[in-house]
């Protein structure tokens, strides 16, 4: 009885069947477009991340941090960066086996060519919507994971500005683009935290954070100029500029202009938070060898302390003024 509502939860929606051409040697082609119900697969997908997320926490991270007795601040900073290294690999791992098997790496036009792209292939679309399903998924998990006050208001942004660019590349049929630039910002993401695990295990293991820091800001710069080739030079040249609801049409300049904007605020955001927090590792790294040294000296100073303290003893033992063997000579 529930199966034609169980079947909208499931499986991806709004199919379109496109019959083959002499080109093609396949018979036919499923292509997909994005629609209201894509908002129940997203609730039922986000539903199963909740439960993978319960099941890599319970059987994977907190064996590990029993057995390495972690501080609550590491603790929590360890089970962060232990899921969402999982979540990157996975998605930088699919996500290049989507851009290979679409030859978007290959032929860069493709990110603005025969835009607008209302029709995606299944892999796609799937894509897209467990992206938007797990990050809405970490809003739940603030709660079971009992976040501390103080760091919730900085979880709710991180994880609304994931949900506003990958939301918006869907919506507005950018998929190609969107889909280029999360895999390209996943893996320097995965770098960071994959770093932040070995250093926890281990603090002598820095030079990851090293090689992060270079590919970040190349990152960077990759997101920037393949978001002003693809609307400052590819969007801005086609044919068609006119916004059209019913062909998913979005390639008007206050459309081109807002996203481009959004896009440079972000990465000049992240690139804010970035060197200061670059800053603060200088500060902490050369403020400790003068801690050291305070330390070698004042323990230095209470060492010739002591050893002048000996050395008058001992002179005044030599002397005999107090010694018990010169009292017995005395008595003798």
């Amino acid at each position: 009885i529930t199966a034609k509502a169980a079947v909208i939860f499931v499986t991806l929606q709004y199919n379109v069947t496109i019959p083959a051409t002499e080109e093609q040697s396949a018979e036919t082609i499923s292509l997909y477009h994005y629609g209201i119900k894509d908002l129940a697969t997203i609730f039922f997908y986000m539903l199963v991340a909740i439960i993978i997320h319960a099941i890599i926490q319970e059987y994977v991270l907190d064996k590990i941090n029993r057995k390495m007795h972690f501080s609550k601040t590491k603790h929590s900073k360890f089970n962060e960066s232990g899921q969402l290294s999982a979540f990157y690999l996975f998605s930088c791992v699919w996500g290049t086996s989507i851009l290979v098997s679409e030859n978007y790496i290959s032929d860069p036009t493709s990110l603005w060519r025969d835009y607008p792209h209302t029709l995606i292939p299944f892999q796609m679309k799937f894509f897209y919507i467990l992206q938007l399903a797990y990050w809405f998924h970490a809003f739940p998990e603030l709660y079971f994971q009992k976040t501390k006050k103080e760091d919730i208001f900085r979880q709710i942004v991180y994880i609304g500005l994931y949900l506003f660019h990958i939301a918006g590349a869907y919506l507005l049929n950018l998929t190609h683009l969107g889909l280029v630039l999360l895999v390209l910002h996943y893996f320097v993401e995965f770098l960071f935290h994959i770093s932040r695990l070995f250093y926890f295990s281990d603090e002598k293991y820095q030079k990851g954070f090293s090689l992060w820091a270079v590919l970040f800001v190349l990152g960077r710069l990759l997101t920037l100029i393949l978001s002003v080739l693809t609307f400052g030079f590819g969007l801005a040249r086609a044919e068609d500029q006119q916004l059209n609801f019913s062909t998913g049409n979005f390639n008007i300049l206050a459309v081109r202009i807002s996203v481009l904007a959004s896009i440079c605020m972000t990465q000049a955001f992240m690139m804010w938070k970035f060197i200061n927090f670059q800053l603060r590792r200088w500060r902490e790294h050369s403020s400790q060898p003068q801690s050291v040294k305070k330390k070698f000296v004042t323990a230095k100073g209470k060492n010739s302390r002591k050893e002048r303290e000996n050395g008058i003893n001992g002179t005044v033992t030599s002397n005999g003024a107090d010694s018990p063997r010169s009292r017995k000579d005395k008595s003798s």
